[in-house]
């Protein structure tokens, strides 16, 4: 544990007065003879949400309410607060006795490796819960060995949560359940989202028109109607016009026009259709290493239109050749009413 608190200090650029406050920070309940990092969690929670609050007011002076909450939401999310605790390394250092927090945050650190944007909501694998609870946990044990200082605690803590989500972020990746809302607002469809209680879980419901579409359960109230609200896009994809598929296109040098991210996008594309994920080969590889040529294709393997398959442009970097074909897919797919 000694070289675990290290380690993250290390990452954090904070050294701790009491070590005994990071390694129970670091300790899952499922770890047994040592106290877990539940009670840290619990401040750490609303303690990070005040300190994304307070920057967020005064960094976004002309933002409304509205604006601030859906921005603070989205900065604590757990998906966002799950890749803060992969890209930190901070995950690592966690010690637990058990083999399926193992393979859930394995899956999590493979579906996440290929995203070059931010993601604060949906994403291919749901994000495990603890990885969200570890960063909680972490920033309560830093703010309470300040002696309660919050404004210390954010200029320790903010490196950790870069890239901080902006409004921006948002429109690319909107919050589920906002989404929900005005999806259904435009196609004259009523939504309520209820609640209750299964044992110790909240439940919460989405009905549309009155009528039940999907439901999820969560320790936490906010997860349960997020989760809820991601199902139910999924099941309503059929309300929502190709137009709120929004895609940036940039020009490139030579005046062709792709798609930013377009690998990325395409993937999440396929998952919200039920597709087969995007399958790339690489069609061209040649010249000496500092004059490389490379050209890509990507299929669709498996899509109610049968397969599909499209070729990108020749780049100098294999990255903007597979993002080249993503792009061609993604406008052929709009242009034929796939999507």
């Amino acid at each position: 544990m000694e070289a675990a608190v290290v380690a993250v200090e290390n990452i954090l650029r904070y050294s701790f007065k009491n070590k005994k406050l990071l390694e129970e920070a670091l300790t899952h309940s499922s770890f047994t003879g040592a106290t877990s990092y539940e009670r840290l969690e619990f401040i750490g929670d609303p303690i990070l949400g005040l300190a994304i609050s307070n920057y967020l007011y005064l960094a976004n002076p002309s933002l409304d309410p509205g604006q601030l909450s859906l921005l603070r939401a989205a900065n604590v999310s757990t998906e966002k607060l799950a890749r803060v605790a992969i890209r930190s390394g901070i995950y690592r250092h966690v010690r637990h006795n058990s083999v399926p927090l193992v393979d859930k945050v394995r899956e999590f650190v493979v579906a996440i490796a290929g995203e070059d944007r931010t993601v604060c909501y949906g994403g291919i694998v749901k994000a495990p819960k603890v990885l969200a609870d570890i960063v909680e946990s972490v920033a309560a044990a830093v703010y309470i060995d300040l002696g309660f200082d919050l404004q210390n605690l954010w200029v320790i803590i903010r490196g950790l949560l870069e890239p901080i989500v902006t409004l921006d972020d948002l429109e690319h990746n909107p919050q589920p359940v906002t989404m929900l809302f005005e999806i259904c607002q435009k196609n004259g469809k009523q939504v309520d989202i209820k609640y209750w209680r299964d044992s110790d879980k909240s439940i919460a419901g989405v009905f549309v028109d009155g009528q039940i579409v999907a439901s999820a359960s969560s320790d936490q109230k906010d997860i349960a109607k997020l989760d809820a609200a991601k199902v139910a896009l999924h099941k309503l994809a059929h309300l929502v016009p190709s137009s709120t598929m929004t895609f940036d296109f940039c020009a490139s040098i030579d005046g062709t026009f792709e798609i930013d991210v377009a690998k990325h996008r395409l993937h999440e594309l396929c998952v919200m259709k039920k597709w087969s994920k995007p399958v790339y080969s690489i069609r061209k590889d040649e010249g000496p290493p500092h004059e490389k040529i490379y050209l890509c294709s990507v299929q669709i393997p498996t899509t109610p239109h049968g397969p599909l398959q499209m070729f990108g442009e020749e780049k100098s970097r294999l990255k903007d050749a597979e993002n080249s074909a993503a792009s061609f897919m993604i406008r052929a797919l709009q242009e034929r009413n796939f999507i």
